[in-house]
């Protein structure tokens, strides 16, 4: 799923990852190379509510958090439908990849 946010200039990516073993993920190679990050980069791993970010960069996140909620806001989105919306595009991805 992609969705680009004219007003912000902001795109959104969506791609399925696999924890594995001892929680390791790996970062799809067309990410890698959008954002920069190599082998041994340090990310911030941030959690809000049901939700998972990883930033290449410390400072972005405020930035980051900043964006969303602004989103949010501008949407009339509480974060309860947030994650509820998050669930159901879950749902959807398990089912399709079920078929």
């Amino acid at each position: 799923m992609q969705i680009n946010l004219v007003e912000t200039n902001l795109e959104i990516n969506q791609l399925p990852i696999v924890v594995g073993k001892g929680g390791e993920i790996t970062l799809p190679q067309s990410m890698q190379d959008s954002l920069n990050v190599t082998e041994g980069d340090r990310l911030e791993l941030i959690q809000v509510g049901q939700l998972i970010f990883l930033s290449p960069k410390s400072p972005q996140v405020p930035q980051l958090i900043e964006r969303i909620v602004a989103m949010m806001e501008n949407e009339n989105v509480s974060l309860t439908d947030l994650l509820a919306g998050i669930d159901g595009e879950r749902e959807n991805i398990f089912l399709e990849q079920q078929s």
